[in-house]
């Protein structure tokens, strides 16, 4: 990290003491209004409630909250720093939810790394938001614990995993046009088998998408810290296993650099520094390269190059063709939450994706993703999520009123 970016950074969370906190909607100035906002009136809400659970969309803020949790075992590129040093990141993440999308967000910072209590956990807190952002959990762990809440009626998300395939996804639909392939032409590899290397294998092969809005890529190797994830291999988890089932078809082998041979994209989301010029001359020429470890991507842009690479991505916001995760969630969840989704379908995920490659009108080299600072992004994202959302609802459901709009939003004329 930059020595002058550090010490700024320290400062400033310590003359803030906290980067997020609660501001009223309404000042509370005479006794009439604290009679409406509190005790007597406030019984009348919770009367309603308690009569229709539903009202609690109606009456609270839940349609438009977010929980933000983690159990701080997989925060950025520091590892397992646990529930207190991953806060930083969470307040981080909430202030982006609030300054993107409109949607209150609060960290979550659970002191255990037990998978049955964070999900018993989430449970318990579940009424008072209107979705559940899984966040820094690390594999196999987060996959469990997501799978074991799609029953909680509100969307639970690891954005680790599908936030980061989503956008990955999106900056590939136009790396391939500015290099001239076909989407489907497209010999992929993946070097690191964690949330998001699965989550971005499972997209850029259609799993559990509609044949009709997907097109998987031609062929699709993914990497750990031992190669190739093969069948030969007798060290693989359940995990890795289940992979094989649409990745690898030709069942290779061998090292990192040995999968490089004939690819022509490399996604790397894994430790930096592996990569030299002379592994991306194995690659076809006018490769595809996003370089997504963090602080240090796997090979810097001007190295990528230098071996041919016609197209580089990193995930830092000083170096070109940044793919960031805060092009995703905060559209993705307002999506979710004017549609009152119960999940995040594949279908919804795709959506988010085309929305946000459609942000670029004439990709080009330096140019395939927009801006992290772009807030049309959120809007468009959000309205291609909903629309996917209630396309899959019952009329019912789909024909309800959605939440409130922040304002932000509200001029670019969402619904």
């Amino acid at each position: 990290m930059d020595k002058k970016i550090y010490e700024r950074a320290l400062a400033l969370h310590d003359m803030l003491k906290g980067k997020i906190g609660i501001k009223t909607k309404l000042d509370i100035n005479t006794a009439d209004e604290l009679s409406l906002v509190y005790s007597p009136g406030v019984a009348a809400p919770c009367l309603k409630i308690a009569e229709n659970q539903e009202d609690v969309w109606r009456y609270t803020m839940k349609g438009n909250a977010v929980a933000i949790v983690t159990d701080g075992s997989a925060v950025l590129g520091l590892g397992n720093i646990g529930p207190y040093a991953a806060l930083p990141v969470m307040e981080g993440k909430a202030m982006l939810f609030k300054r993107f999308a409109g949607i209150n967000a609060w960290p979550i910072c659970l002191d255990t790394q037990d998978v049955q209590e964070i999900i018993a956990t989430i449970r318990r807190i579940a009424p008072v938001f209107g979705g559940i952002n899984l966040e820094d959990i690390a594999a196999p762990r987060s996959f469990e614990i997501e799978e074991a809440l799609q029953d909680l009626g509100i969307p639970v998300f690891h954005d680790d995993q599908h936030g980061t395939a989503i956008v990955v996804l999106a900056a590939l639909m136009n790396a391939a046009k500015v290099t001239g392939r076909e989407f489907g032409d497209l010999r992929v590899v993946v070097n690191g088998a964690g949330a998001a290397g699965v989550a971005i294998a499972r997209l850029l092969r259609c799993q559990g998408q509609k044949i009709e809005v997907c097109q998987a890529v031609s062929e699709l190797l993914i990497c750990d810290s031992k190669g190739i994830i093969s069948p030969a291999r007798k060290d693989l988890n359940e995990s890795k296993r289940k992979l094989l089932a649409f990745t690898n078809r030709r069942n290779r082998s061998g090292s990192l650099y040995d999968a490089l041979e004939g690819a022509n994209v490399f996604i790397g989301v894994s430790t930096g520094n592996l990569l030299k010029a002379e592994h991306i001359r194995r690659m076809e020429p006018d490769s595809i390269v996003l370089a997504l470890a963090n602080p240090d991507p796997e090979i810097m842009p001007d190295e990528a190059l230098a071996g041919g690479a016609a197209v580089v991505g990193t995930g830092r916001s000083d170096l070109p063709n940044q793919v960031n995760n805060v092009l995703g969630f905060p559209g993705i969840f307002r999506g979710a939450l004017n549609a009152r989704a119960s999940s995040i379908s594949p279908d919804m995920k795709m959506a988010a994706a085309q929305a946000i490659a459609s942000c670029v009108e004439h990709p080009r080299r330096d140019f395939i993703i927009p801006s992290s600072l772009d807030e049309v992004v959120a809007f468009k994202v959000a309205r291609a999520v909903e629309a996917a959302a209630r396309l899959n609802m019952p009329k019912s459901a789909a024909d309800q009123d959605p939440v409130a709009v922040p304002p932000q939003l509200r001029s670019y004329g969402t619904s």
